[in-house]
């Protein structure tokens, strides 16, 4: 009989293209009232400096948001980012364990709660693993990119 041995936890390594989470997000509708919706962030190596928040289920309508993942660590932290993402971190003070993010377009706003302990394993155990945070820039043709836009 073959000797058993325990698959190792997945792990991302550096040859992966990408890492996602989908969480349980809730949208904030009132001072309390809130929709529960399932949401996938994204990380992928060919876009280093963005990550995609894409709303699943009955909240697909509001699509694809894509933003700076130093927004998103930053908005851990402190109230982060102006314009059509703004984040704010946990609020113990208020009672607020959650990470919540602000998304702005021509249509209109969608406040979303998420969980905050969860998307900082994620952006810390995932996507740092895969791009260290300040190291995004090596991976970016900018000879290809320059070329591009001078034609």
């Amino acid at each position: 009989m073959p000797a058993h041995h325990p698959l190792p936890s997945p792990q991302p390594c550096p040859e992966a293209a990408g890492t996602d989470v989908v969480l349980d997000a809730r949208i904030v509708l009132g001072e309390d009232q809130s929709l529960g919706i399932p949401v996938r962030f994204a990380y992928h190596r060919d876009d280093p400096f963005a990550v995609s928040l894409e709303f699943l289920g009955a909240a697909a309508e509001a699509g694809t948001w894509r933003f700076g993942r130093e927004l998103l660590w930053e908005g851990l932290q402190r109230p982060a980012g102006t314009g059509d993402v703004r984040i704010w971190p946990p609020c113990t003070c208020h009672g607020r364990a959650s990470l919540r993010i602000m998304l702005q377009g021509q249509d209109g706003s969608v406040l979303v709660d998420l969980p905050a302990r969860q998307l900082r394993r994620w952006l810390r155990r995932e996507s740092f693993a895969l791009v260290p945070r300040g190291t995004e820039g090596s991976l970016i043709d900018w000879d290809a990119g320059l070329s591009g836009l001078t034609g």
